[in-house]
């Protein structure tokens, strides 16, 4: 086979493997993998969660066309408690059924077991028979919705799912990506989406000990699969066999989604970790060197704008270069800085699916060693961004503006947002470390740029509940505009929740 590029490939195969829900940050990979990168597969393989992409990528789907499923999704559309087990308590069947995911989110997926039993798609789909005690592995052909929902049943939150006598569960105790059916089936490039958290962070409760005991399953389980085909690999290298007795690649694109597995009430959630997954793909694609098409156009905005003001106040040091410190012993006492900002979010859906969360930022910056009030020429301002841990975010402001005599100078400014700070939620939120640097520069710029000055203001009390007085939506009528206060007021409670609310469920539910 070829890789869409007109070049010869090896046996590729793709493994989605399990997470949950999580798994709507895998369609947004598959976008890109599919559509922008071109890439065919020769094999792929689901578990748990990644049954539900491997269903649609069966059924001849593009990777824009899975993603844009799970852009659409309404979580509650599927969530169906078990009613008439609940009087049972402890030895009910189950809290949840997958009606709802029958009656609504398969048909919303537009799922024809028709299409995908027919496929020309190489593609196996992992069950665990309880029954005979062993991982049952079956081809599309042999695939109905009963299977599909036997392949995602895990006990306590679904029932069993009983088919032909035999009981079914989701075979993530067993492997949450069948890597050993890949190699079987001559594959020696395993292109693997992983979305199982590997934070090593132990919470204590019965919700997260169920997950974290998954998580120990599938990442062991994982690692040992990497151990074992780097042995072999070495093995190969020496001019033996080594287990597999050929090279084996593996292509591991592993992220941290801020997700839950299961409990999540929010549409705005799953089109979130869906545009991660998509930026989280382009961006490894150009790590691997890997060629993209240009992508698909985005659909325009959707015409609401959210605004809002802000003012902060402190002092800068002149000559520091570390915000936090203050003013070196013998320099002159640190300078009076505020800042009066207007943010403004044009489109809001692309403002809060976009993992940037970026918005115009106009207003001025007033310091009488500056040249008294300065009004911002350009700037940005991102909301809750994450690096590589989304426990772990930050708010980036970038104000670009000129002194008195008329040189460029740019506020790069960070509020870290994370309960490792120690400071609490208060602080943390209303925090800026600020510097001052010499011209205008982006954020990939600042290494090596002269700092002019740098301090930290601060948003006080007064000031913040003025702010809450100021926001602002344009949208047509008066519903829009409060569902859209609602829309930005669920997703700033959230981010926080995914930041100080860890104990009491990983992962906001709204």
């Amino acid at each position: 086979m070829t890789d869409g590029h007109g070049t010869d490939a090896v046996h590729r195969a793709l493994i989605l493997a399990g997470g949950g829900l999580k798994v709507a940050f895998q369609a947004g990979v598959l976008q890109v993998w599919l559509d922008e990168a071109g890439r065919r597969f020769d094999h792929a393989d689901g578990a748990s969660g990644g049954v539900f992409n491997l269903a649609m990528y069966c059924q001849g789907m593009s990777g824009r066309q899975i993603a844009d499923n799970w852009r659409r999704l309404r979580p509650l559309k599927g969530v169906t408690p078990n009613w008439s087990e609940y009087l049972k308590g402890p030895y009910a069947a189950s809290l949840f059924t997958l009606d709802g995911y029958r009656r609504h989110v398969f048909r919303s997926w537009g799922l024809d077991w028709e299409k995908i039993r027919a496929t020309d798609r190489v593609a196996t789909f992992n069950l665990y028979d309880f029954s005979a005690n062993e991982l049952e592995v079956l081809t599309a052909d042999q695939m109905d919705e009963d299977r599909l929902c036997a392949a995602v049943s895990l006990p306590m939150w679904f029932p069993p799912v009983v088919i032909d006598g035999r009981t079914y569960i989701d075979a993530v105790y067993v492997t949450d990506a069948n890597i050993g059916e890949a190699i079987r089936r001559g594959c020696d490039e395993l292109w693997i989406i992983w979305t199982v958290s590997q934070r090593r962070r132990w919470y204590n409760g019965f919700v997260a000990n169920y997950f974290q005991i998954i998580e120990t399953v599938a990442n062991s389980r994982l690692q040992e699969w990497q151990r074992r085909i780097e042995a072999s690999n070495a093995a190969v290298r020496a001019g033996g066999r080594g287990e597999f007795g050929r090279f084996i690649e593996i292509k591991l694109l592993q992220a941290e989604v801020p997700l839950n597995y299961l409990i999540n009430f929010s549409q705005e959630r799953f089109r979130q970790a869906v545009e991660l997954g998509v930026q989280t793909a382009r961006s490894w694609c150009v790590a691997e060197a890997i060629p993209l098409s240009a992508p698909v156009a985005s659909p325009p905005d959707d015409g609401t704008c959210l605004r809002f003001t802000e003012r902060m106040t402190g002092t800068v040091a002149f000559g520091a270069a570390d915000p936090g410190a203050g003013p070196a012993p013998g320099d002159r006492p640190g300078e009076d800085l505020s800042v009066h900002l207007t943010i403004c979010a044009d489109g809001l859906d692309r403002f809060l699916a976009s993992p940037r969360h970026e918005a115009v930022v106009s207003g001025e910056v007033h310091c009488e060693a500056l040249g008294g009030r300065r009004p911002v020429e350009s700037g940005t301002f991102n909301l809750f961004v994450e690096d590589s841990d989304p426990e772990h975010l930050r708010m980036l402001y970038r104000l670009f503006f000129t002194d008195r005599a008329g040189h460029p100078l740019t506020l790069s400014g960070c509020k870290n947002v994370s309960e490792d700070s120690g400071h609490g939620l208060w602080a943390d939120t209303t925090t800026l470390y600020t510097r001052i640097l010499r011209g205008h520069l982006g954020a990939g710029e600042e290494e090596g740029a002269e700092v002019v000055a740098a301090g930290v203001i601060h948003i006080h009390l007064p000031d913040f509940l003025r702010q809450l007085a100021t926001f602002r939506v344009r949208s047509d009528t008066a519903l829009d505009r409060l569902a859209a206060l609602g829309r930005f007021g669920q997703f700033f409670a959230g981010r926080l929740w995914d930041v100080y609310g860890q104990g009491v469920l990983a992962w906001s539910p709204i």
